[in-house]
């Protein structure tokens, strides 16, 4: 099962890549390509990967995985659709980003979603309407101003939106566990967000009341009357989330002394309840209650079993998560607690001192003395107080000090990550120090240098060090956590301007021999983690450098192009070498059915759907283009990038803050959609006359232009003008306005820009 897994992965692997070069591609707005030219293409990439999954849904070239791929490339279809009504914006230069995008591209995956029940096109459909909704209520090019109880329904919306799609997928209307998990999530952080006292003054306090009603409820149903553990974590989180929020919100407004001792004691109740939570969550459905439980089967059946173990990693994140929270939130309080209550002229000494009589105490005391998640609650705690000690203090001496007993508090720790933590808080003391003793020297630029250096060399001659150690735990983890910060800092120094003539490049060259030798070795000699570590690290590398100084979008797409052809080249031959020893495997579950094989007649109609929407968009901006009035207008622009259109100008037209008192009128602008009277001035430039009025006659010199009331300015859907990667800054100094086509019922489309 694993190779077959792994087969699986470098398949989607293959695909995710040559997706990603094709938006990259169309991003990049190529000037070797004419208008039609992308609009055929990209009609041709849709039928291209509905066609595949039509082709490995009939044939048998890939043992095991035809029905796999067949899905894989059905959902590529949909990508690709998306990214193709994303060229028409880009095309026909209308809306970055639009929400119409994001709905238009919704639907057919809506309609897949219905006709498959597939997890990819139900979280798709899920991601492609809440980006929509988000980008309606939220332009990216424009401030909305709302009222504090607008806010409050959009999240409201979100909240119910959510709510409802938790609910389907709870009572198994609709079969999807990411869909679950993902809309009980957001749900949550809605009404967390409902509940924010620094943005909704009037009702925050109001909202606290559902939104604890909503966790209390969900404990008893997850717990009594249908057993979800994965959701009665999710749901434990959502309550740590919004006891974190309100303490947040209390220490805004309470900061004393006595408050902080609160916090502490919140702390200690936060970590106590998350250690019992956790082991009550353990004990739960192995002894189940007699009474007062339903839909809870006593024997596990595979999905019962497949959700416990996908509930399992979600309940260690969520754990750490809790802890994590808990640490910070303690070592504020800590600091804030000695800063308020002592009286001395250095608090900063007073907060050392408990700092390194908490770390002592919590190195002494023996291990069975003390429970593991209090004793590394309260070692963090003092690591993180004793570095704000020191750093406040500016004492090499007592940096000294604090290192010393950190290094003894690694040599106390348990367990890789207590281990590596330690670790890093030892590094982070050595930085201290070295800032400490050299801050002066030569300017704040070389010093910094300085310390990086510094500490790749500590941390190298610690790796080489590590070889000669008596073989112990604490061997191992000196070398993997001395590896990692040793090619950290040396991959840091790789961005250092030159020290030395040309040092830059040998810097770089440097690293890459050495971490490529790293890789070969450790892969020979079989030290899986540093291996790994080193590969990690030699990927990252590639990937910074290449964007540093090769890295725009189209080179983008042609590399990841030809590394997902690689990759599905290495898979099919990986896969056919399994197929011939014998060792491929079959899936006998739903997700081994071809959907297309399944409902090729419902699937057709979806495509043509979408093949019709192109057709259409196509047809009617080609004709505005040839019939539309052409216009000039004046305008000030500006060069942000859309995320799947690439970079763009956008445009600030003079007719969009029109400054004549008519169109200014306060009972006009209510109505939020206007049309526009423009009337060309002597130089030929239209501005602004009046509002158009409802069966008004125009002059022949006169045009109408469909608007948008947003704030203070009028948007007409020309706003976008998409350009050449890289191109922006010649455009603002050259073009000062803009040519558009107008039809007769004022629709605009953007035609070009030009200097005069």
């Amino acid at each position: 099962m694993l190779r077959f897994n792994a087969i699986r992965t470098g398949y989607l692997l293959g695909i995710s890549l040559i997706l990603a070069a094709i938006i990259y591609f169309f991003a990049s707005n190529w000037g070797g390509l004419d208008r039609t030219f992308k609009i055929v293409l990209a009609a041709a990439l849709i039928v291209l990967f509905y066609g595949l999954s039509f082709v490995f849904a009939r044939i048998r070239a890939v043992p095991g995985q035809q029905a796999f791929l067949s899905n894989m490339f059905l959902v590529a279809g949909c990508i690709a659709f998306g990214v193709s009504v994303a060229l028409l914006g880009q095309i026909y230069n209308s809306h970055a980003d639009s929400y119409g995008l994001f709905f238009i591209w919704s639907v057919p995956a809506l309609l897949l979603s219905w006709i498959t029940r597939y997890n990819p096109f139900y979280m798709l459909s899920y991601v492609l309407i809440h980006l929509g909704l988000w980008l309606y209520f939220y332009p990216t090019m424009q401030s909305v101003p709302y009222s504090e109880l607008e806010s409050l329904s959009i999240a409201g919306m979100f909240a119910i939106v959510n709510l409802l799609l938790c609910l389907l997928t709870f009572l198994h209307r609709i079969h999807s566990a990411p869909l679950q998990y993902m809309s009980f999530t957001v749900f949550h952080i809605a009404m967390l967000a409902m509940t924010n006292s620094f943005a909704f003054d009037e009702y925050g306090l109001i909202m606290n009341v559902p939104h604890i009603a909503v966790i209390a409820l969900g404990f008893y149903i997850f717990i009594k009357v249908r057993l979800n553990k994965t959701l009665l974590t999710l749901n434990a989180l959502a309550l740590s989330a919004f006891a974190v929020f309100k303490f947040i919100e209390l220490a805004e407004a309470y900061s004393s002394s006595l408050f902080f001792v609160f916090g502490l004691i919140f702390v200690a109740l936060l970590l106590t309840g998350n250690v019992w939570f956790f082991r009550y969550l353990n004990r739960l459905g192995k002894t189940l209650p007699d009474s007062g439980t339903t839909d809870i089967s006593t024997s596990k059946n595979e999905a019962t079993v497949h959700e416990e173990h996908g509930s399992e990693w979600i309940s260690k994140t969520v754990s750490r998560v809790i802890k994590v929270v808990g640490v910070l939130i303690g070592s504020i309080s800590l600091i804030g607690l000695i800063m308020i209550s002592t009286n001395v002229n250095h608090t900063e000494y007073v907060l050392l001192v408990v700092s390194l009589l908490l770390m002592i105490l919590m190195i002494v005391i023996p291990e069975s003395k003390l429970d593991s998640v209090i004793r590394y609650t309260l070692l963090t705690i003092s690591y993180i107080t004793g570095l704000a000690a020191i750093l406040w203090s500016d004492q090499s001496l007592l940096s000294v000090l604090f290192l010393i007993v950190s290094i003894a508090g690694w040599f106390r720790s348990k367990g890789k990550r207590q281990l590596f933590f330690a670790y890093t808080f030892v590094n982070l003391n050595l930085a201290t120090i070295l800032f400490q003793q050299y801050q002066e020297w030569d300017g704040w630029n070389w010093t910094y240098k300085f310390i990086i250096f510094s500490l790749f060399i500590v941390n190298a001659v610690l790796y080489g060090v590590s070889y000669f150690i008596s073989k112990t735990e604490l061997k191992k983890h000196l070398r993997n956590s001395s590896l990692f910060f040793s090619l950290l800092f040396l991959f840091w120094a790789t961005f250092f301007e030159d020290v030395v003539p040309h040092s830059y490049m040998f810097i770089n060259i440097f690293y890459f021999v050495i971490v490529t030798g790293m890789v070969f070795a450790f892969a020979r000699l079989k030290q899986k983690s540093e291996a790994i570590t080193s590969v990690v690290f030699w990927f990252i590398f590639i990937g910074f450098k290449y964007y540093d100084l090769l890295w725009t979008l189209l080179y983008k797409s042609f590399t990841l192009a030809l590394l997902g052809i690689i990759a599905l080249g290495i898979t099919w031959w990986a896969d056919r070498r399994m197929a011939h020893s014998g060792k491929a495997a079959f899936d006998a579950d739903h997700r081994s059915f071809s959907f297309m094989r399944l409902s090729p007649l419902l699937i057709a109609i979806v495509i043509v759907l979408q093949l019709g929407i192109i057709g259409y968009q196509t047809a009617r901006s080609e004709t505005l283009l040839a019939t539309g009035a052409s216009i000039k207008l004046k305008l000030a622009p500006i060069d942000p990038r859309s995320l799947l259109q690439g970079d763009y100008v956008a445009l600030n037209y003079d007719i969009s803050t029109p400054l004549s008192k008519t169109l200014l009128q306060e009972e006009e602008w209510s109505r939020g959609k206007v049309k526009v009277v423009l009337t060309p001035d002597s130089q030929g430039v239209y501005v602004a006359d009046r509002l158009y009025q409802d069966g008004e006659k125009l002059a022949s010199h006169e045009v109408i232009l469909n608007g948008q009331w947003y704030g203070s300015r009028i948007l007409y859907g020309i706003e976008n003008y998409f350009i050449p990667e890289g191109t922006g800054r010649t455009v603002e100094q050259n073009a000062h306005f803009a040519h558009i086509r107008v039809s007769r019922n004022g629709d605009a489309l953007l035609e070009r820009l030009a200097e005069s």
